[in-house]
């Protein structure tokens, strides 16, 4: 599997986005940003439905 994306990739797809956010906020914002597939399938791939922070994101794709 490629290489996770890092905590600033994921927020540079995810500006803008308020929190607390739902996973289908996460990806819809990613996408309209023009996010690149890594990115999309590390957010698809989370477990938790909603966040209520960019660290709760970057701790879920991260695995910690």
């Amino acid at each position: 599997m490629a290489d996770k994306p890092t905590p600033i990739e994921l927020q540079k797809h995810l500006s803008g986005v308020d929190y607390p956010a739902s996973k289908d906020d996460l990806l819809a914002a990613a996408r309209e940003q023009g996010a690149p597939d890594d990115v999309i399938a590390a957010l698809e791939a989370v477990q938790e439905d909603e966040f209520d922070s960019p660290t709760a994101v970057s701790s879920a794709v991260s695995g910690d």
